[in-house]
Formats: structure tokens, sequence, C-alpha cells
């Protein structure tokens, strides 16, 4: 018999955020961001050395801000109880058999 039992978490209604996705995505649309202000002539050529890494830099504080703000506790199983090998089986024990004392069989 198991003793161990899981408390579901609350449910919010948000799905957790794919870091690596949202950073990925990021990026794409800040270099589209700058493409297209290169393209426009929104900016001299002398200016795109400091517009480059402008999309590496918006992706990694979006991804630091997703991790911030997600948090590894908020999305983890919770289990409560004794967590351990049923019967003491995995032990190299039989019967149940722990610490010298054997259970009784019914």
């Amino acid at each position: 018999m198991s003793t161990t039992t899981t408390v579901p978490e609350k449910e919010s209604g948000r799905h957790p955020v794919n870091v690596g996705h949202l950073v990925m995505g990021i990026a794409f649309l800040a270099m589209v961001g700058v493409w297209a202000l290169i393209q426009g002539d929104v900016v001299d050529d002398h200016d795109i050395h400091w517009l480059l890494p402008v999309p590496w830099v918006l992706a990694g504080l979006g991804g630091l801000l997703a991790i911030g703000l997600s948090g590894s506790r908020r999305w983890s199983t919770k289990q409560v109880g004794w967590v351990g090998a049923e019967n003491g089986a995995e032990n190299g024990t039989e019967n149940g058999a722990e610490n010298g004392t054997e259970k009784e069989e019914a």
C-alpha cells in the first residue's frame, strides 16, 4: 500500500511558457524590425553597428523575465506523504522487512 499522494495545484487557466520558443520569437521579430528600419532608410549606414545586437539583447531580457515570472515551483507537482519503495522490494528485503523487523502477514 502506498501512502504517497499527489496534491493537484490550483489551476489558473494559464499554460506554462516555453522559454526557448519565446526567446527565438522575440529575436525573430526584432530582426525583422531591424531589417525594416534599414530598408526604410530610417537608420543611416553608420548607425547599424549599434542596432544589430538589439534583437539578442531583447530576446535575452524576454527569456530572463519569463523564467523569473513563471518560476519552477509554480508548475511543479507537490507530493505529500512517505515517498519510498513499496513493500521494501527495491531495498533488497523480502516481504517488506526493513531494519531487522518483519511485517506480519495477515
